[in-house]
């Protein structure tokens, strides 16, 4: 389904005030359209675009465009009342250069090679009409899920009805002026040989990329070499007979679309820059923007959809829940992020912390809280008794995988809280249990305390026995914290740190005082008796 709603309506005032002056990055970005456009859009409207190439399968890099760009669209909204609709553009005329490894239907895909995507079959036999359409349909199902508002166009649509043979007539019009803008880009090799124009061969469905001259603007005819049979071949690039190169495709796409504003990723700097300029040679003014840093894998490289190296949408949401992906995708856009599933954790529990400041904060602060941004300003109630840190560790420590034991463990800590009450909770619950399974498992090693550790856990242990079963978790902080400060160490850092190796078979972990009135007193006495049994190395 198509949505395109307006992105904000009633805005109140003193918000409308705050937003005109937050340095919050969306608004930021939302004031180049007030400076483009000072007495309103003269289309009535402000077009948004990102763009999505289905060579591979989508992933959150491909995500994090769109809530992005709709974070921008929302905050505009908050500022002046102006209509807007975001198109999320599928480039799926491109040829097919390779196959991606780890498709199935190798071979059916090697036989389709530089055909376009929209006309190579759906290797996953699952009923859409091309690899393009399996690989948008995914897209577009995230979307829908989160309930984000857009419009899709598929490049094969708007090529083929003949939406774009006018900007198409026009590239034709203006062919030797875009040459000058493209050729000093090039290598000498690839200059001999390049064209803005790629006709699609009407024997083999693939797409040419062939030198190419005008024959009749108006018509939309050129004229080409057939690799195959070295024929010349006069033939018409409107409505689905070819298809632009790359920047040139971009430029005529804005100018096509009437597209104000789109965002893409440090490595395309220089195609905005040459695509700007050929948006000026067919008469329109290229749209504003901004460069965002690339994610990385968790070996520092670029996450490539072809390649598969980055965490996919439903592999985030086996492990976290929704809010806590656009999240991390709000934080620091300029900044290069690791975008790997190690990252989840910490996305998780910093997305609740701003959820839990949000209610007290002053407008100005709500509209820099990320979760504004989120949430499109509707921002939910925070009702996350506990973290998911504490929640990793617990499962850890308990050694099961059954979920009503695990709540009755949060109900010790939350005695308010039941799977009915707190369905986030109870879904977090699941994520952990899937998180620890697949990455923690397999990592946990309890050492053997030394001599002074032993001795501190013994004091712990003593401190722990004199405390009531329902103390509380700031109570039983300070008991452990006052145990660290007697027992000699040189920090507390050092005693802290001794704990979670010790006790939870980890580098680092939570507040002890939440764990162990999570985990209960005498649960975690036995931890310690464990503990101290374990023979010191």
């Amino acid at each position: 389904m198509t949505r395109n709603e307006r992105a904000t309506v009633n805005v109140p005032q003193e918000l409308r005030a705050a937003a005109l002056v937050s340095k919050a990055w969306p608004y930021e970005e939302a004031r180049k359209l007030l400076k483009r456009w000072p007495d309103g859009p003269p289309a009535g409207e402000i077009v948004f675009e990102t763009g999505y190439g289905p060579s591979g399968l989508p992933h959150l890099g491909t995500f994090q465009e769109v809530a992005r760009t709709l974070m921008v669209r929302h905050a505009l909204s908050e500022m002046v009342d102006w209509p807007s609709r975001l198109i999320a553009f599928s480039d799926d005329m491109d040829g097919m250069r390779k196959v991606p490894p780890g498709v199935p239907a190798q071979d059916m895909m090697h036989a389709h090679l530089d055909q376009p995507l929209s006309r190579v079959p759906d290797p996953y036999g699952c009923g859409h009409d091309s690899y393009a359409a399996h690989n948008n349909n995914l897209l577009r199902q995230f979307l829908d899920r989160f309930g984000f508002g857009y419009q899709f166009l598929a490049s094969s649509d708007c090529y083929v009805s003949g939406r774009f043979d006018e900007a198409l007539r026009q590239v034709l019009r203006r062919f030797d002026a875009i040459m000058a803008v493209m050729l000093p880009t090039l290598r000498e090799e690839r200059r001999q040989t390049y064209s803005p124009i790629l006709p699609i061969s009407p024997e083999s469905g693939k797409v040419l990329q062939v030198p190419v001259e005008v024959v009749d603007a108006e018509a939309g005819i050129v004229r080409y070499a057939d690799p195959a049979s070295g024929q010349a071949v006069e033939q018409s690039i409107l409505s689905g007979g070819a298809k632009l190169q790359w920047k040139v495709d971009w430029a005529m796409r804005w100018v096509a679309l009437g597209v104000d504003y789109e965002m893409s990723g440090k490595d395309l700097i220089d195609s905005v820059t040459q695509s700007s300029k050929i948006a000026r040679i067919l008469g329109a003014r290229p749209p504003e923007g901004f460069n965002y840093e690339l994610f990385l894998d968790e070996n520092g490289e670029k996450i490539s959809k072809t390649r598969g190296n980055g965490v996919t949408i439903d592999q985030w949401l086996t492990y976290a829940p929704e809010e806590s992906l656009v999240f991390y995708l709000y934080r620091e856009p300029r900044k290069a992020k690791q975008l790997s599933f190690g990252i989840i954790p910490k996305a998780v529990d910093e997305y609740q912390q701003f959820l839990a400041a949000y209610p007290n904060q002053p407008i100005e602060q709500k509209l820099g809280n990320p979760v504004h941004h989120v949430h499109a300003g509707r921002v939910p109630e925070a009702r996350m008794p506990l973290s998911f840190a504490l929640l990793l560790n617990l499962v850890g420590v308990a050694s099961t995988d059954d979920k009503a034991l695990l709540w009755g463990f949060v109900r010790r800590y939350a005695p308010e809280a039941s799977p009915e009450t707190h369905p986030a909770l109870d879904a977090l619950i699941d994520h952990a249990l899937a998180y620890f399974r697949d990455f923690v498992a397999g990592s946990l090693r309890r050492r053997a305390p030394d001599e002074k550790e032993a001795a501190a856990l013994h004091a712990l242990d003593a401190r722990l026995a004199a405390l009531p079963a329902a103390a509380t978790a700031e109570e039983i902080q300070t008991e452990v914290y006052e145990v660290g400060k007697g027992a000699g160490f040189e920090s507390l850092r050092d005693w802290f740190r001794a704990l979670y190796e010790i006790l939870l078979g980890t580098g680092q972990g939570p507040r002890m005082g939440s764990f162990i009135a999570l985990y209960g007193i005498d649960n975690s006495r036995r931890l310690i008796a464990e503990a101290l049994a374990t023979p010191a190395p």
